[in-house]
This record gives C-alpha cells, structure tokens and sequence, in this order.
C-alpha cells in the first residue's frame, strides 16, 4: 500500500528537517529524487556512526529516496534540474530564504509555467520577516523557542530536549502540509508555496507552555520529569534506580494508592484532587519515594501495572528497541547499505488498514541514480499532472 504512489519530489535538503520530510512523503510511496552537490552531498554523510563508510545517519533519513549529483551553480545542472522539476508534482527545499531565488529555482520562477506546483521551504525562521536571514540549527532553535526554558531540573544549567524536536517536528509538519496541498492540487485547485520554519514550528509544539503564559501572564518553568498541573507524574527514586509513572486523574491516584498499601495517602486532604495534588506535588514526592526506598523498580512496576497505573522503566535505547512490542509491530527491519553493509533501521511507526510502509529502496549512495535519471531513456521528462 503506498498512497503517494505517482507523485514525484525533487528533494534540495541537507541534514535533519528536510530530509526527514522526505523521507516521510517517501515511505508512503512517493519518487523522492533527492539532489545533492556532487562535492560531497548532504553534511550528513559523514555523521558517524559509519559502517564500511556510509553514515549510518544518513542512512535513518534517506531511506526509499533516489540520489543524484548536480552542481546547482553551473548552468547545464541548473537546467537538469528545472528538468526535474519540471516532471515533479512537489518541490522541498531547506536552504537559507533567497538561494533558491539567486539560482532561477524559488517557486515565483516556477509557477507560471507550474500552476500546480507544491513547492515547501523550510527554514530557522521562515522567509520573511526581520529574522528570514538568519540561520539556525536545532540546538538554537529550542533555545529560541523557550523549549530550552522548560527542559531539565530546577535550578540546573539550561539542557535540550535529547531528541531534535525542532528538526523533526518542523519536518512533520511541512509532509502534513504537503499532503494537505496535494489534496488541493488534486481536487482541482492551485499548487501553493509552504513556508515551514522551525521557529514557528517549535512554538506550536510547545502549546501547552504558550498556553499557560497567556492565562497566567507567566513564564513556565523547569520542572524535571514532573507536570505542571499533574501528580504523581514522574520518575520516582526506588531501591535500584529509576522509573516513571503518572497517575494522572483521581481514579488512577486512588489506584496507585492501594497498589503500594497507602490507602491513607487517598484520604490525604493534601492530596484530594489533581490540583492540590500538583500544588502539593513536592510533599507527594517526599512521601512516596521514601517508600520507594525499600522496593525495586521491577517490583514497582509490577504492582502499579496490576493496578492498571501507566508506568514505565527509563529504557535507554537497546531496551526500547528490544521491547516485544517493537518486534511485534515489525518496526526494525534490516536495511543494506551501499557497498553491501547490513544493518537495521527503525522503519514507518504508521500502519493502514494492518499493513506496515517497510523500506523498498535503500538508502543510496551519492549520486547513486545518475545514470537511471538523467539517461538517455529518460528524457524528456515526462511533465507533471499537476502542471
């Protein structure tokens, strides 16, 4: 099943945001032709791990895309590559706001002859506005956006959000927008510039935070593990380290209660609701890890998942990665790089109907498809439905 069967992207990214968006709109199917500078290509392909030479990186975003080279800035790649889009019913480019105008390839230049063109730029900041000059990775993008302001411990140096939220999140929302104007593009409207910037994105996942500023007036802050309006929400202290467990709402409290033998902390007028249980949430922690002392996180756990209490051990990554429900949902598959390497990769978490997107083409090397693009076969390119 592969519901953008048909639809052709030509791919003008590097790094994180852009390729992850691509590499979403290729699992589900479409040709994604991905251009990289024959210099080198993306930065990523030489983000260790590197396994007989190819970036293991890389190879987690670029999976199901094809590659070829074009120097953008000599004028017969140049004219390959309005080719290409030419054939292509989506554009995705994550370069700094004006390049693709100075090379001839920015959708102003396009539309006319393009009507139906869905052309997506992603950027730090968008591509207008006093900061659309200005670059950024994810690490100033979380610090921009307040994330930074709200991850780690009270009181403790300013940390990020381990995973690249902005990079990706910013990718996420530039393939539901693109799908979205395919749509359109299909139901017989016009093709459309989407400006996705990691800003604006950041800012947008953080609606709980933004939220809470305009009602209170004030900032929201550093909590650790624990919520803001929640308790018992967090990562507890036991005998041997560490697990979470959020008892979020007055059943699950009374719930977890009764599986630790604490009836008494029910009836607590301290802890009588999820409010005064947040208010009061440091008071709770004392008491609970104190009980905590004397058990293990294996028996704990046990206990709160009788109880039907959502709880969880702190996996590092091999321990997600080997829990049953991963192999059961077939989400790591084997993967061959070029040259013949194996390894695995964490495929599509998405399923439609009961069916899985695993990988159909792998990860390629740089400029891998020159040959099967730009040969003699291939021209010309056959002109997009969109246009």
């Amino acid at each position: 099943m592969h519901p953008l069967s048909g639809i052709r992207v030509i791919e003008f990214c590097s790094v994180a945001a852009g390729p992850f968006c691509a590499m979403l709109l290729a699992d589900m199917g479409a040709d994604v032709i991905k251009v990289e500078n024959p210099g080198g290509g993306d930065s990523m392909r030489a983000w260790p791990p590197l396994n007989e030479g190819f970036s293991e990186n890389f190879a987690s975003l670029n999976r199901n895309k094809r590659s070829v080279t074009l120097d953008l800035k000599a004028p017969a790649d140049r004219a390959k590559a309005l080719d290409l889009i030419r054939s292509a019913d989506v554009v995705l480019e994550n370069n700094r706001p004006g390049v693709m105008k100075r090379l001839g390839l920015d959708y102003a230049s396009l539309a006319p002859t393009q009507p139906g063109l869905v052309y997506c730029s992603i950027s730090a900041f968008g591509q207008e506005g006093p900061r659309s000059a200005e670059a950024g990775f994810d690490l100033t993008l979380q610090a921009m956006s307040g994330v930074m302001s709200v991850t780690g411990e009270p009181g403790a140096p300013p940390v990020k959000c381990g995973v690249p939220i902005s990079d990706f999140g910013t990718g996420l929302y530039a393939a539901y927008a693109i799908a979205t104007a395919l749509l359109q593009v299909r139901a017989g409207g016009q093709g459309v510039h989407i400006d996705a910037s990691m800003f604006g994105a950041s800012l947008a996942m953080g609606a709980l935070q933004t939220s809470e500023y305009f009602g209170s007036g004030k900032d929201p802050r550093r909590l650790g593990s624990a919520h803001p309006r929640n308790a018992p929400y967090q990562a507890f202290r036991a005998k041997d380290g560490y697990f979470a467990m959020a008892a979020g709402n007055d059943a699950l409290y009374r719930a977890a209660c009764a599986a630790i033998a604490r009836p008494d902390l029910a009836q607590d007028p301290r802890f009588a609701s999820t409010a005064l249980r947040a208010q009061n949430q440091h008071a709770l922690l004392d008491i609970l890890e104190r009980d905590f002392a004397d058990e293990t996180c294996a028996d704990l756990l046990a206990r709160f998942r009788a109880a039907g209490v959502p709880c969880s051990p702190i996996n590092g990554y091999s321990d997600a990665l080997a829990d049953p429900q991963v192999a059961h949902m077939g989400w790591v598959q084997p993967l061959t790089l070029p040259g013949g390497a194996e390894t695995r990769t964490f495929v599509s978490p998405l399923k439609f109907s009961g069916e899985g997107f695993p990988v159909y083409r792998e990860p390629p090397a740089l400029g891998q498809h020159n040959d099967e693009v730009f040969g003699p076969e291939q021209q010309p390119f056959p002109l997009a439905r969109t246009a």
